[in-house]
């Protein structure tokens, strides 16, 4: 779709986790430059894309437009408990088809996970914005990635044709960097 560009964030421990082992974020991983940087990609974004897990606790989520990745129904459906958002499955009908039927059809589609949404788009990601907490560890957390951790989230990245921006540090007190992974040419 020539009119949506389309956008990943995500923030990730240093062995590249993005939950704990029960697909929580913790407390480690909340980290305020990150949320900053988070809130304000989205409040520039047109459409959020997420699965059941991933949402955003900020005020403003309610009134985002969003499709939400599911299996529960067979192509797209209202979500009962969001007049903004869309249920959706990729098995159903197609991204185009899901997000002209959520009112998107330009502008930004941020996708914000978990990693099986984060895997669906790897090879249509205009630029992914991977941040890492470098001082945070979760050992038997949920990986950001499909592939980690067997790679690092930045050789999947690199894998599906993405190439590193200049890292940008969001959060000195806790050594978080951003970094724009783009699809050049």
């Amino acid at each position: 779709m020539s009119g949506l560009r389309i956008e990943g964030y995500v923030i990730v421990s240093a062995d590249g986790r993005l939950a704990n082992a029960h697909n929580v974020m913790p407390d480690e991983l909340k980290i305020e430059g990150d949320k900053r940087f988070f809130t304000s990609a989205l409040d520039h974004a047109d459409l959020v894309v997420h699965g059941r897990h991933s949402g955003e606790e900020q005020p403003d989520a309610p009134k985002r437009r969003r499709l939400i990745v599911t299996r529960k129904v067979a192509a797209t459906a209202p979500d009962p408990s969001n007049p903004k958002a869309l249920l959706w499955n990729p098995a159903g009908c197609s991204f185009e088809t899901a997000s002209r039927e959520a009112g998107v059809t330009a502008g930004v589609a941020a996708i914000i996970g978990g990693p099986a949404v984060f895997g669906m788009f790897m090879d249509r990601y205009d630029t992914f914005w991977l941040s890492v907490a470098s001082l945070v560890r979760i050992p038997d957390g949920e990986p950001c990635f499909p592939g980690v951790p067997a790679r690092t989230p930045q050789q999947v990245l690199a894998a599906h044709g993405l190439t590193a921006g200049k890292p940008q540090l969001i959060d000195a007190a806790h050594a978080v960097s951003v970094t724009p992974w783009r699809r050049i040419g």
